[in-house]
């Protein structure tokens, strides 16, 4: 079965590349800092999106109480997830330590605009961590308990 990402996580993150893109443009303390950024941030959203999203298109079918049994192919995905969540949460902690250089050099640089950039980034990663994560670990919790696994 193929798990797509919900339309809206993947148009956020695409926005928030494209901000990040800017904010590196933007020069001087600022593009040092967003690139250090981007150089945290590119691998783990490689793995978010390989991983930690896609079981979450499963939320609305269960929610709705279907279950089929080709959805036991998100157990990979969802244990995958289990096993490497410590590592992402502690790349969201140098993700942070970052985007907090990136604040300090927004404001310093009285730019604004990449310092909001850079708290908008760190309230999407608390979401990842306290909603998105934890419903992508449920769907395959839920579903090993239907489907008897």
């Amino acid at each position: 079965m193929n798990f797509e990402i919900p339309q809206p996580l993947k148009a956020e993150h695409a926005e928030l590349h494209a901000e990040l893109a800017d904010a590196m443009r933007a020069g001087g303390r600022i593009s040092e800092a967003a690139e250090e950024v981007a150089k945290r941030l590119h691998p783990h959203f490689i793995r978010e999106e390989e991983i930690a999203l896609p079981p979450l298109c499963l939320l609305a079918p269960l929610a709705a109480g279907g279950v089929a049994p080709e959805m036991a192919d998100v157990l990979a995905l969802t244990d995958r997830l289990e096993a490497e969540l410590p590592v992402m949460l502690a790349e969201h902690k140098q993700i942070m330590a970052a985007l907090g250089d990136l604040v300090v050099a927004a404001n310093a640089e009285k730019r604004p605009k990449y310092a909001h950039f850079a708290e908008k980034l760190m309230s999407h990663a608390r979401i990842e961590e306290e909603v998105l994560y934890p419903a992508a670990l449920l769907v395959g919790l839920y579903l090993k308990l239907r489907l008897g696994r």
